[in-house]
């Protein structure tokens, strides 16, 4: 198997790419084909004069972009979101100012997309009446770029016209369910109930993301008329979960080719297209020899991120230590504060008994926080302030050290993953839909400290309970401490180390410039916690202590880490894929290959 192109390598492979080929007729002949095909999506039978002036023109601004992208390419690592002085500071990045190229405009399709109104009852029926349309070419641009602008403002926020927006391109209806519901003539009003119940199918497939279960009768468009519990109540069979993977072929192939490469030896490469090969992995779970080669990748791969961590964060790591890693979007119910209260645990742990064997770790936290999300951005600092401490400290030395990874992204997870020993997902229990990151630091060979929440559950399933390291309340728990009140004082008063954490990050230890500077994380943390940091506090506490000690037996380690990688077969989005198709679509996939439209059909 190849080895991936490094980042400066693929930029180099895409600026002397020969694009355009513009040498002689026969290459002109053939860019212009590809762009009355696959540009306009036309063939010789539809496409008409302008079609062909088209193809035409891009086949001359190839020629034009093959020489730009050199240039092009120094803006390459211009970062949106930099952390500057420990803050996370937004540039604008007008990405689509330029269009989409994955999006293909089709001006003949035209059709007005409409916005609020009421029913009126006329002669004629019920009339859709007093509308909005949102064409940017006849309406103020800002008021239409306004429903996308605030589709997830905080992280937390959605809004039913974006929500629309979204559900409109699977469907063209924006009828209320309320109208077909509070009418007893059904057959003959404005949209009749079977039509309903027909959309109802529709959307059901496509809908994510959406509290549905708390919305009330009328409360928004069709598919949120009833409690989509009540849906699944009447009609359970039409309700049915897709759990989503992640490709193997990114994953794992290109990420980290070297432990692709002694899979490859032990099992074949059947495993790249079929993922659930890997459970052949188990054969060679006690044998020596595949041990110390899946504990060498995972040396290698730490290696290289450290050089990679030196030379753009400028602080030396210790390759042994744990690399400790928890990268997804910065939010309350992610519990980086969680984290980060085991960091500073640690640290005053080391602080009283210096002279204590401690298992070296590395911890690092990377994601984003959406502009709008004040708490977000506090954690953040908070953690990058703590960072500021504890890396500076002569007592700790090379035993913790944190990092915060800036701009997280796909490229950035490319080089972290595969060096991840310990995978952080910590959500509280219930609020997690499912994740993907957790699959892929699964799949490179991490073992997960995580509670029982999104796919989690289905990967403890997979690899079983005892292959993860899982803690703290399950989703009855919460439910129970719902109903009887969570009182975040009392484990602040009854555990002396969190107690001793609170009053650090309130005095200004970590901001001793600015003491109060994070009295909002402080506040919520004691008195508005939806997320119940401190409820799982102890238990994430005794949990990290048992990887500390599977960690000083690296046999151990890397049998559970065989384990786990043999047990990600399910998580191939090829088998989401095939799953829906089968499922939903009643398709089964095939392998027969068709022909581009240029090329004589066999």
């Amino acid at each position: 198997m190849s080895k991936p192109l490094t980042d400066h390598e693929k930029r180099k492979q895409i600026s002397v790419r020969d694009i355009a080929g513009l040498g002689d007729v026969a290459e002109i002949k053939k860019s212009f084909n590809r762009h009355l095909h696959f540009t306009l999506v036309k063939d010789r039978n539809v496409a008409t004069p302008r079609d062909y002036y088209f193809a035409l023109a891009h086949t001359v601004r190839d020629h034009l972009v093959g020489r730009w992208i050199r240039t092009q390419q120094y803006y390459y690592e211009k970062d949106p979101k930099k952390i500057t002085k420990g803050w996370q500071v937004e540039e604008a990045d007008d990405w689509l100012r330029y269009g989409n190229p994955w999006e293909k405009a089709r001006p003949e399709y035209m059709l007005p997309v409409h916005f609020y109104g009421r029913v009126a009852h006329t002669p004629e029926g019920p009339k859709w009446v007093d509308t909005q349309i949102k064409e940017k070419g006849k309406t103020d641009r800002n008021l239409a770029e306004n429903i996308s602008r605030v589709l997830y403002p905080n992280d937390n926020v959605s809004t039913n016209a974006s929500q629309y927006c979204k559900t409109l391109s699977e469907m063209c209806v924006c009828a209320r369910w309320s109208e077909c519901a509070e009418r007893e003539n059904r057959e003959q009003e404005f949209v009749r109930y079977d039509m309903c119940i027909s959309y109802q199918n529709i959307i059901c497939v496509y809908l994510n993301y959406v509290d549905a279960d708390n919305l009330e009768l009328g409360d928004v468009f069709i598919f949120c008329g009833l409690r989509f519990k009540d849906f699944c109540d009447i009609e359970p069979e039409k309700f049915q979960n897709k759990t989503n993977g992640i490709t193997p072929r990114r994953w794992l192939l290109l990420c980290n080719p070297g432990l692709a490469d002694i899979i490859a030896e032990k099992i074949g490469e059947d495993f790249l297209t079929d993922l659930f090969q890997l459970k052949k992995l188990l054969d060679f779970v006690s044998d020596e020899m595949f041990i110390r080669d899946v504990a060498k990748v995972k040396q290698e791969n730490k290696l290289k991120f450290a050089a990679y961590l030196e030379s753009e964060y400028k602080v030396k790591i210790n390759p042994e230590s744990i690399f400790d890693i928890q990268v997804k979007r910065i939010h309350e119910y992610k519990r980086q504060l969680l984290n980060c209260l085991h960091v500073i645990t640690l640290y005053n742990r080391i602080r009283k008994e210096p002279n204590k064997k401690f298992v070296p770790r590395t911890v690092m936290i990377g994601g984003k926080a959406a502009p709008g999300y004040h708490m977000a951005k506090m954690i953040i600092k908070l953690f990058t302030s703590v960072g500021e401490v504890v890396n500076h400290d002569p007592v700790v030395g090379d035993r913790l050290k944190v990092i915060f990874l800036e701009n997280y992204k796909v490229s950035l997870a490319e080089k972290v993953i595969p060096a991840a020993d310990l995978s952080e997902q910590i959500s509280t229990a219930g609020t997690e839909a499912s994740g993907t990151g957790n699959m892929k630091f699964m799949l490179n060979g991490a073992l997960t400290i995580g509670t029982m929440d999104g796919a989690n559950v289905e990967m403890a399933e997979e690899a079983g309970e005892e292959n993860l390291f899982i803690f703290g309340m399950r989703v009855e728990d919460v439910e129970a401490m719902d109903k009887k009140g969570y009182n975040a004082r009392e484990y602040y008063e009854r555990l002396p180390e969190l107690k001793q954490v609170m009053d650090q990050i309130s005095t200004g230890f970590f901001s001793p410039k600015e003491p109060e500077l994070f009295k909002d994380v402080v506040n919520m943390l004691m008195n508005n916690d939806r997320f119940k940091v401190f409820a799982d506090y102890e238990a994430y506490i005794s949990c990290q202590e048992k990887v500390n000690e599977l960690y000083r037996n690296p046999k151990e380690w890397t049998k559970k880490v065989i384990r786990n990688i043999a047990a990600s077969g399910k998580f191939s989005s090829d088998r989401t894929i095939a799953e829906y198709a089968r499922e939903i679509w009643g398709v089964e996939p095939s392998d027969v290959k068709i022909p581009p439209p240029n090329e004589p059909r066999e």
